[in-house]
C-alpha cells in the first residue's frame, strides 16, 4: 500500500491540464492503485486525481459509497483520460477539495451525467452514465485532470466560504 503526498494551491501542477496516459503502462496502473489507497485512508474524500498528488497525468478516482449525498453509485471508479459526453439538469452545490483544505465553495455542475473513459490494466472504454453527487465528484476530478480547481468555476468570491471543523 503506497500513501502519496496532497499537493495543496498554489502548486503549479494543479493549474496544468494532465497528460493523457496510456491505461496499459505499469506506471499508470500503480498511479491508479495509489490513488486509491491515498483516497481510502483521507478522512471525507471521495475522489483524488492524478494532479493532486503532484502528477500531470489524466488518471482519477472517485467513490461515493455510502455518503449521504449519493444517490447513484458506482463502487470505487477508476479511470484514464476521462471526458464528459452529455451534461444535464444543472445544480448548485457546496464543494471542498484536499488541495483546498481551508475554503468550500459554491459550484454549479450537471446532475445527469454520461462521462466515457478508459480503465487502468486493460485500456477497456467504458461509459459510465450517473447523476447527483457522484456526477458531481466525476466533473471535479474531471477538472483536475484539466487543470481546474473549484475555485475556478465558483460565480465569485460571495460563494467561497472558509471549511467549518466539525469535533
Amino acid at each position: 500500500m503506497t500513501v502519496l503526498q496532497v499537493v495543496q494551491a498554489p502548486a503549479a501542477v494543479l493549474g496544468t491540464a494532465g497528460k493523457t496516459v496510456d491505461p496499459l503502462a505499469a506506471d499508470v496502473v500503480q498511479l491508479a492503485t495509489d490513488l486509491v489507497d491515498t483516497m481510502r485512508v483521507s478522512p471525507g474524500c471521495v475522489g483524488l486525481a492524478a494532479p493532486q498528488v503532484g502528477v500531470g497525468a489524466q488518471v482519477f478516482v472517485v467513490d461515493v459509497t455510502g455518503h449521504p449525498k449519493a444517490r447513484t453509485v458506482h463502487g470505487t471508479l477508476v479511470l484514464c483520460n476521462a471526458r464528459v459526453v452529455e451534461a444535464s439538469q444543472w445544480q448548485k452545490g457546496r464543494e471542498g477539495c484536499m488541495s483546498v483544505p481551508d475554503l468550500t465553495g459554491d459550484v454549479k455542475r450537471a446532475s445527469r451525467l454520461v462521462v466515457a473513459g478508459q480503465l487502468p490494466g486493460t485500456g477497456e472504454e467504458i461509459e459510465i452514465t450517473t447523476d447527483a453527487f457522484e456526477a458531481r465528484a466525476l466533473q471535479h476530478e474531471i477538472d483536475h485532470c484539466s487543470g481546474l480547481l473549484f475555485l475556478d468555476r465558483v460565480a465569485g468570491a460571495h460563494a467561497v466560504y472558509a471549511r467549518k471543523v466539525y469535533l
